[in-house]
């Protein structure tokens, strides 16, 4: 016959059944933890960029490209057009004010400049002659006009006598009259003639006038075919490289086509372009730093172009160190405006991980050093040494600047 089991009995074995089942349960959880901590990536912190955030001052900056260039580049351009005749000096020379550069065919220039000195000489002749023609004519009007004074006082002499004759009874009123029409007559003439003289003189002088500023037209002209003349004979305006020259012997070449290039290789700018949607923070005089590999060069933007060009604008910095021995003509460099000052800011190391301001999620090192936890933290703008942190990250954290995109997916890292 069966026998009742006593409750403590059923209670101790209740016991057991749980303690097992809490043992596997628990054995079960140490599994997982162990397995996921066994599982969990890991990195070297040898392979990593490590900085740690603090706080400090950051000059804003936005970024461009820029090239760099002699600080000085002339082109010569050909003032008429010509074939080239000699070539004197090669690409790569130095060259000295008055250096001959090239020759270029001058005949037919020579030939028109010396036809316009032909032509003013041949000017002054015919003023000459025009002057000598007027003065005699003049002269004729001159001497008709005293002619005429010395008739007209002939005339009133005999009206005087004709008038006196007729106070005595020895003349008549007709011979009287006949006096004064003709002493009427006279004056008359005279005025006539000392009108035509005056008016003959102006004509003169006039055409004096004329004559003198077609020979000063001539003269300017033959001025500036000199002065094309002078220029069609290629020299060098200063001291500075030969960068480029026209050395196909015979070639035609048009008026204003570049035959020569001259470059001061001592010194340099930057010639730089910026986003367009950064145009309000650009101005002359803003201070700018150029990077040329790890050298730091200072500037000051001197010139912006207004005008935008496939979402691009253009504009020259002026070097503080224009001949430093890193420069070299056509080097590729970056470019960073200040266009900011934010005191007292958190910031970390600028790196490749910065592609403008926003959201970013960040590796940043435990105080154990021995694991990397992934945090979301917001980011302002920056300059080529700095980020300004607007959230997220405390001064004196541990960040990773290394790239991290491997891990994507992970939110703790151990660290080896």
């Amino acid at each position: 016959m069966d026998r009742q089991i006593p409750d403590s009995e059923r209670r101790k074995a209740a016991r057991k059944r749980w303690l097992k089942a809490g043992g596997i349960a628990i054995a079960a959880v140490a599994a997982v933890v162990i397995l996921g901590k066994v599982m969990r990536p890991s990195v070297s912190l040898a392979d990593l960029n490590v900085a740690t955030a603090d706080t400090g001052t950051i000059d804003i900056t936005v970024t461009g490209t820029g090239s760099v260039s002699p600080a000085f580049e002339e082109i010569i351009t050909s003032p008429i057009s010509t074939r080239i005749v000699e070539v004197y000096r090669q690409a790569g020379d130095s060259v000295l004010p008055g250096t001959p550069l090239l020759r270029l065919d001058l005949q037919s220039t020579e030939t028109e400049v010396n036809k316009l000195a032909d032509q003013i000489a041949m000017k002054r002749h015919e003023l000459d002659q025009q002057m000598v023609n007027s003065d005699t004519h003049l002269n004729d009007l001159a001497m008709q006009v005293k002619v005429k004074e010395m008739t007209l006082n002939r005339l009133e002499a005999e009206l005087r006598n004709e008038r006196y004759l007729d106070s005595i009874g020895s003349g008549t009123g007709d011979r009287v009259r006949q006096a004064e029409l003709a002493v009427s007559t006279g004056r008359l003439e005279l005025d006539q003639l000392r009108q035509k003289l005056a008016n003959e003189r102006r004509v003169a002088e006039a055409g004096v006038s004329v004559k003198n500023l077609d020979i000063n037209i001539a003269q300017k002209n033959l001025a500036e075919m000199s002065r094309t003349l002078d220029d069609a004979r290629v020299v060098s305006p200063r001291r500075a490289t030969l960068t480029y020259i026209n050395d196909q012997i015979g070639e035609k070449i048009s008026e204003g086509q570049k035959i020569a290039v001259i470059s001061d290789l001592a010194h340099f700018r930057v010639d730089g372009e910026l986003s367009d949607s950064y145009a309000d923070r650009i101005s002359v005089g803003s201070r700018a730093v150029v990077r040329i590999g790890k050298e730091r060069l200072d500037a000051i933007v001197s010139n912006v172009t207004p005008l935008s060009r496939n979402g691009l604008i253009a504009f020259t910095l002026r070097l503080d160190q224009d001949a430093h021995p890193r420069l070299r003509s056509g080097l590729r460099t970056d470019v960073y405006i200040k266009c900011d000052v934010v005191d007292e800011a958190v910031r970390i190391p600028n790196a490749p991980y910065y592609t403008g301001p926003g959201t970013y999620n960040l590796f940043f090192l435990s105080a154990d050093g021995s694991e990397l936890v992934k945090r979301e933290v917001r980011l302002g703008d920056c300059n080529f040494e700095y980020v300004q942190v607007l959230s997220g990250v405390q001064p004196g954290e541990r960040v990773v600047l290394s790239d991290m995109s491997r891990f994507k997916d992970a939110t703790i890292i151990k660290t080896k």
